[in-house]
């Protein structure tokens, strides 16, 4: 089973099933709506899904006929899409979850139309916190 939350914690949902099909989305559609590069997205089914808080403040978005966007009307966060080609399967953003995931990505899709500024650079370095040295208000910042 997996929980996980919106950013605001005003929105928790419960995924029973596994997730499938996990891929990094780089189409400019999950990148407008993520903010980043990519959007990482898994399918779960329908009945393995519950919104158990918050249910009253999750809006959605129809970005074309018949799919839609579900998001946190408070902080934004993306949660899920739906469609009506599919009422029996969901596409959950995995950033939502805050279990861990047993299930792995299986590919980079739409690379075609990635941004121009990320190269997906193994190679570049990696911390648990912060970069060394990053400066907020003239304080030391080293984590969250």
């Amino acid at each position: 089973m997996y929980l996980g939350e919106c950013l605001c914690k005003a929105v928790q949902v419960q995924i029973k099933g596994e997730i499938r099909n996990i891929i990094h989305c780089h189409c400019s559609l999950c990148r407008k709506n993520s903010g980043t590069a990519f959007a990482t997205n898994g399918f779960i089914d329908t009945s393995d899904f519950q919104i158990t808080k918050g249910k009253q403040v999750l809006s959605r978005f129809s970005f074309k006929p018949g799919r839609y966007r579900h998001f946190c009307s408070q902080c934004g966060s993306p949660v899920y899409s739906s469609s009506e080609d599919n009422p029996n399967q969901l596409r959950i953003r995995l950033g939502i979850i805050d279990s861990d995931i047993d299930e792995r990505p299986m590919s980079h899709n739409f690379m075609g139309s990635k941004a121009n500024w990320e190269d997906l650079d193994a190679g570049l370095p990696r911390y648990d916190g912060f970069e060394p040295g990053r400066m907020i208000n003239n304080k030391s910042e080293t984590n969250r």
